[in-house]
């Protein structure tokens, strides 16, 4: 069972956090599957994602329903990890079951701490995840740096 770990938004954009994240699950070997809940959103995150981090660190990515799903290393879609991710990340307020979080290495909720709604679905999110007994970590920059605020061990 992988860990949960909630990012809490406050001066990044998802892009910025995946552009770092993504990297690090590929080099352990696991692909990612970014789940969101809008196509357009999907589409806009793509495009930042060609934009992040110049020549030197191509982040290998596209969207969901083209031919080559299964073999893409970060993939960006609605539905299931077609990909065979090990880490599924939730944007703009997607969810995943408790069999999809026991299946996943990570899970990662990037969520918009300057968005009332938003930071309420994460903290109902939080409830629902750790109450079912997965470990999770909430990590927060709102001092402009990335530090973790709370842990949850599985139960």
């Amino acid at each position: 069972m992988g860990t949960v770990m909630f990012f809490h938004l406050m001066q990044s954009a998802p892009a910025d956090t995946l552009a770092v994240n993504a990297p690090r699950a590929l080099m352990q070997g696991w692909r990612v599957m970014v789940r969101g809940t809008d196509p357009a959103a999907l589409e806009r995150l793509d495009a930042a994602l060609w934009l992040k981090g110049g020549d030197d660190s191509f982040l290998p990515h596209g969207l969901q329903g083209g031919p080559q799903d299964a073999e893409q290393p970060v993939l960006l879609g609605l539905g299931l990890p077609a990909n065979g991710a090990k880490v599924l990340a939730l944007v703009d307020g997607a969810e995943a079951t408790d069999a999809e979080i026991a299946a996943m290495e990570r899970v990662w909720v990037l969520f918009d701490g300057n968005d009332s709604d938003r930071l309420q679905a994460a903290r109902v999110q939080w409830k629902a995840m750790t109450t079912a007994g997965h470990p999770a970590q909430y990590w927060s920059e709102e001092t402009g740096r990335w530090e973790k605020k709370a842990e949850s061990p599985a139960r």
